[in-house]
């Protein structure tokens, strides 16, 4: 990884998250480098859902390059639900599947407009990416599937449906 340039951080740290933000700005800068890969959402989902964007790869600025990848199960299916397998149990099922098919989409790049923050810039492109793929969009962090959900997006959620009732 060290040759290839990654940029390894862990999001609870805030240090690191300044740390990262100034390297990639920096590399983005640096018109001698190749384009960063950055996969926004921060997790795996199973292909019909496109979960929320991290926003710290939208604060940067440069050209953002969409691409939406969309897997077909048919003949394997590359989604890990960590909660139902094992790493050793996911690792047999992928080697051993017929093929691993995927469709990929590169999309028109997209700059930040002037009134975009770094949150609607990352719901643009969400919102393109999930388009192209045929998903649907939702608003919650991808870390909700390990983690306990806050009674503030909980109570948050019952007000919508009341409203609608």
């Amino acid at each position: 990884m060290q040759t290839s340039q990654h940029v390894l951080f862990e999001r609870s740290e805030m240090k690191d998250r300044h740390l990262v933000r100034k390297k990639i700005t920096d590399h983005i800068a640096d018109e001698t480098k190749l384009p960063i890969l950055i996969f926004p959402e921060g997790t795996c989902t199973n292909n019909t859902i496109v979960m929320m964007f991290k926003k710290g790869s939208f604060e940067v600025g440069g050209t953002i390059h969409p691409v939406a990848i969309k897997y077909d199960p048919r003949f394997g299916d590359i989604f890990w639900n960590s909660t139902k397998y094992s790493m050793v149990t996911y690792v047999f099922n992928v080697m051993t599947s017929w093929a691993i098919v995927c469709d990929v989409w590169y999309l028109p790049p997209m700059v930040k407009e002037e009134e975009d923050d770094a949150v609607h810039f990352a719901n643009r492109v969400k919102a393109v990416i999930a388009a192209q793929g045929g998903m649907s969009v939702l608003p919650w962090d991808g870390g909700l599937k390990r983690k306990k959900v806050k009674d503030s997006f909980k109570e948050e959620q019952q007000k919508k449906y009341c409203q609608i009732i």
